[in-house]
């Protein structure tokens, strides 16, 4: 079962989520980590810190879990 995020605007990066569930501690790391593990979004690969998420996107980290982004509102 997914984790759910829920988001204050219309959407976050994929560095953000990366800081919110405490992954990272900082921007800068967002790059390394992408680098060297694979992250799932919405069931396709994609490295890129800036990706857009949404509401109702999912993201898939193995061996951290995986993220139902969700809006707050």
């Amino acid at each position: 079962m997914a984790q759910k995020v829920k988001l204050k605007t219309d959407y976050i990066t994929l560095g953000q989520l990366l800081k919110i569930i405490d992954i990272i501690s900082s921007g800068g790391q967002a790059k390394w980590f992408l680098q060297e593990n694979d992250v799932l979004i919405n069931g396709e690969l994609d490295n890129r810190r800036g990706r857009k998420l949404y509401p109702n996107d999912l993201v898939e980290i193995p061996e951290y879990g995986k993220f139902m982004m969700e809006a707050d509102k």
